[in-house]
């Protein structure tokens, strides 16, 4: 059977078909060109995310049906660059560091992440370098040397490399094949009933999150949008991070419109963090896999100790397989799995128009939040839910082009040709998508003014992308600006 790439995404949240002839789509040519299909998923993503608040919203409210959304390609393509819209005070942040790219290898290319200071020292150790390299000074070091092997070599040091791979390479590596295996968004309801109950919504503008607390133990893009979008919808959402990990303030004030901000040392401020789990609603993480067990909060074990608890747990390459232990970002996760080939050639490597595999999976966790928000309300039992970059990108390689729910058999589906797109790999659109997206013809989207504010805040005067999440009578911006990261207080509003 074949779906539309919504479809498909509201399938694996659980939601009701029948409410998916109340999504709209402005179509706007020129939003997010690519050789991959980048429109179709993100428009998924912001869509069953919209869908998703929009029936929570309708459930509190108790009204009689679920308020219409609209995803406006122009809104989506806007925020799926958020990072690189901002301004503060007029000044655009960097969104890489000098060490932070492709290099010739030589047998072909890898690709390293090192925007974080530790992260570039470790990479530097790893490679004999000096703490004061320059970019020359790696590119020397690694041109001699095979991808792979600097990939072990860096990734041992507890750095971050990964050698360039085709999508057939991907598919044979033994965590290719782990991904593979798993549903795009893994959901479970362990544990027993045990949640407070939300109050009713009245008054306007309609926000399906009012009152609910989310603990933000996440870093970087995928998490961070994540819980921004949480906040945009009224939750109270506190961002808790270690006194000792270094933050890019910058980074910070993309993703913390609405949020607050806390530092706490887990081993010294424990009493203090044990009473915000208490209280919360969800907890979302967003460290590597394992990295919070030793803190006994592994998702097993908070949704064990908090009947009613929501776990949103995000990884880079799963939990699971040889590689479910290691550090990762969009951009790695791109080269890993024939992405960067895709949009490039194995001579050039390219990269997709957004980090959207981070923006899209950030959209579905919240999407999968909010839906096991819904079933809690029903019955009180909470849910576990994981979502990894890597098994969002098998389905913007693979599941959107072949029209497969994710993770379901293959079939045959009949080619139609695209809206608008750079030659590449022929976009196979199924035949149930237009009943399910009731598509509004748009305007090509050339400039982005449309969907970016401008605003002040305690960081400065901010220009930012507006919200993509729309539905009707709902909030169109946040309801605060971002602050300095890490000087709020940590208790709950």
């Amino acid at each position: 059977m074949t779906h539309s790439p919504m479809a498909a995404a509201w399938q694996e949240l659980g939601g009701d078909p029948a409410l998916l002839p109340g999504v709209s789509t402005v179509v706007r040519a020129g939003a997010l060109e690519a050789r991959l299909p980048v429109r179709a998923s993100a428009r998924a993503c912001v869509g069953v995310c919209a869908l998703a608040a929009a029936e929570l919203g309708a459930r509190r409210a108790g009204l009689a049906q679920v308020p219409r959304v609209t995803v406006d390609d122009g809104a989506v393509a806007t925020a799926f660059v958020s990072e690189r819209h901002l301004t503060i005070d007029g000044r655009a942040p960097v969104s890489f560091a000098p060490l932070s790219r492709f290099w010739r290898t030589a047998d072909g290319w890898v690709r390293t992440h090192a925007n974080y200071p530790h992260h570039r020292a470790r990479l530097l150790d790893a490679l004999g370098a000096a703490p004061d390299a320059t970019a020359e000074d790696v590119a020397g070091a690694l041109a001699g040397r095979s991808a792979r092997e600097v990939e072990e070599t860096v990734y041992a040091a507890g750095g971050l490399a990964v050698a360039l791979r085709t999508a057939k390479e991907w598919a044979a590596h033994e965590q290719g094949v782990a991904v593979a295996r798993r549903p795009l968004i893994e959901r479970g309801r362990p544990g027993t009933a045990g949640s407070r109950a939300l109050a009713p919504l009245d008054g306007g503008p309609l926000l399906p999150a009012a009152g609910v607390r989310v603990l933000d133990l996440t870093r970087v893009i995928a998490g961070p949008v994540a819980t921004r979008t949480l906040a945009l919808l009224g939750a109270d959402v506190l961002r808790v991070d270690a006194p000792g990990l270094p933050e890019d303030p910058d980074a910070h004030a993309d993703t913390g419109f609405g949020k607050r901000s806390t530092v706490l040392d887990l081993a010294a401020d424990r009493h203090t963090f044990d009473g915000l789990l208490a209280a919360a609603d969800v907890v979302v993480t967003g460290y590597r896999p394992g990295a919070l067990d030793r803190f006994g909060l592994s998702p097993e074990a908070l949704a064990e100790r908090y009947p009613g608890l929501i776990v949103a747990q995000l990884s880079a390459w799963g939990t699971y397989g040889p590689w479910g232990g290691r550090r990762g970002f969009d951009s790695l996760v791109q080269v890993a799995t024939g992405i960067a080939v895709t949009e490039g050639s194995p001579e050039r490597p390219g990269a997709l128009p957004a980090q959207a595999l981070d923006h899209g999976t950030g959209y579905l966790l919240a999407a999968a939040v909010l839906r096991a928000l819904t079933e809690r309300a029903e019955d009180g039992r909470g849910s576990l839910v994981r979502l990894a970059l890597a098994r969002t990108a098998a389905w913007l390689t693979d599941g959107i082009e072949r029209g497969d729910a994710p993770g379901a058999a293959t079939g045959p589906t009949a080619e139609v040709p695209s809206e608008h797109r750079v030659a590449g790999p022929p976009y196979i659109r199924p035949a149930a998508e237009l009943p399910y997206e009731r598509r509004v013809a748009g305007v090509s989207y050339d400039r982005p003014d449309a969907w970016l504010s401008e605003r002040d805040s305690p960081i400065g005067r901010l220009r930012h992308a507006l919200p993509p999440v729309s539905f009707t009578g709902g909030p169109t911006d946040w309801s605060r600006p971002p602050g300095p990261w890490g000087t709020d207080a940590a208790r709950w509003t």
